[in-house]
């Protein structure tokens, strides 16, 4: 299956500095997920003035469970990076697969 996630962060004063100290790890896991086939895309979410405030991500599962599973272990998640977080099932048609 596929879903689309939108992680939102969190608009408090320490909001960019959660971020930055949750990035490496976040990366790491990105680049693991797209070598393993379960993520097709990503991009960062941005403010008008190019500041970085959310992700939105492509990711391909087994099922529901096993993307909860994957969302536990997510440093974005798990440092409180994102504080709102929604899930959409999708399908991503093959001409940009």
């Amino acid at each position: 299956m596929q879903f689309l996630v939108i992680g939102r962060d969190g608009t408090d004063p320490n909001a960019p500095a959660r971020r930055s100290a949750a990035r490496a790890a976040h990366l790491a896991l990105t680049d693991k997920l797209k070598k393993e086939g379960h993520l097709l895309y990503a991009a960062a979410l941005l403010d008008d003035a190019g500041g970085m405030v959310g992700s939105a991500m492509v990711v391909q599962c087994q099922d529901r469970a096993a993307l909860d599973r994957w969302l536990k272990e997510e440093p974005y998640v798990r440092q409180k990076v994102w504080v709102d977080v929604e899930v959409t099932p999708c399908k991503v048609p093959p001409a940009f697969s």
